[in-house]
């Protein structure tokens, strides 16, 4: 029932919201890197991007089309590898900013566009089984209730009956003691027969 409540530090927490930004940031400080050291207006550099970019978004495609409606997470992982290479490509060709840090824009609108479908299904869980969990506690606290009142409902019974057996040998014995008394009058009348150990115990 008491189950482990396990907090999460805050940079685990903001790890996948800030994933997005940096991914893009660091193809974009790559690319220009790459830039720097000689991509820049590179017709082999930028082929090699183009193919190596084009062949990630088709394997993402056939991923995406594959039997029983794909593999969304190959297909996700080669759609965004696609775009990555693209944006290193234009950064690394470029001999300007502006339209790497267009592209950065836009991928990292994408990227965030994605990963916050994800997010909400993620949530969606989240809550359910927080909901769930909450439902499960309760049936258990109410179960743990039932049987602590059934527990003391029984001591009391044993309590009464066993005061009741003591009062009755007490008062069988009392009655033993006095004269003219008559073991079989009281079988008769439907009273009780005090077990014959426990006279021998009395006596």
């Amino acid at each position: 029932m008491n189950e482990l409540l396990v907090q999460r530090h805050w940079v685990a927490l903001a790890a996948p919201k800030v994933a997005p930004a940096v991914a893009t940031s660091t193809l974009l400080i790559l690319g220009r890197i790459w830039n720097a050291n000689g991509a820049e207006h590179s017709t082999g550099n930028a082929v090699l991007m183009v193919v190596l970019a084009a062949g990630a978004a088709t394997a993402g495609a056939f991923a995406a089309a594959g039997r029983g409606g794909g593999d969304g997470v190959i297909a996700g992982t080669a759609f965004a590898t696609s775009g990555g290479l693209a944006l290193a490509g234009v950064a690394g060709y470029a001999d300007g900013l502006p339209l790497p840090l267009l592209l950065w824009t836009l991928a990292t609108t994408a990227a965030y566009g994605i990963a916050a479908r994800y997010w909400r299904t993620d949530r969606r869980g989240t809550v359910a089984y927080e909901r769930q969990t909450a439902v499960r506690r309760e049936e258990h606290a109410h179960i743990e209730r039932v049987e602590l009142l059934r527990s003391r409902t029984q001591i009391e019974v044993a309590r009464e009956t066993g005061a009741y057996a003591e009062a009755l040998a007490a008062a069988l014995t009392a009655r033993a003691t006095l004269p003219g008394f008559d073991p079989q009058a009281l079988t008769r009348a439907g009273l009780p027969e005090l077990p014959a150990i426990d006279r021998a115990k009395e006596h």
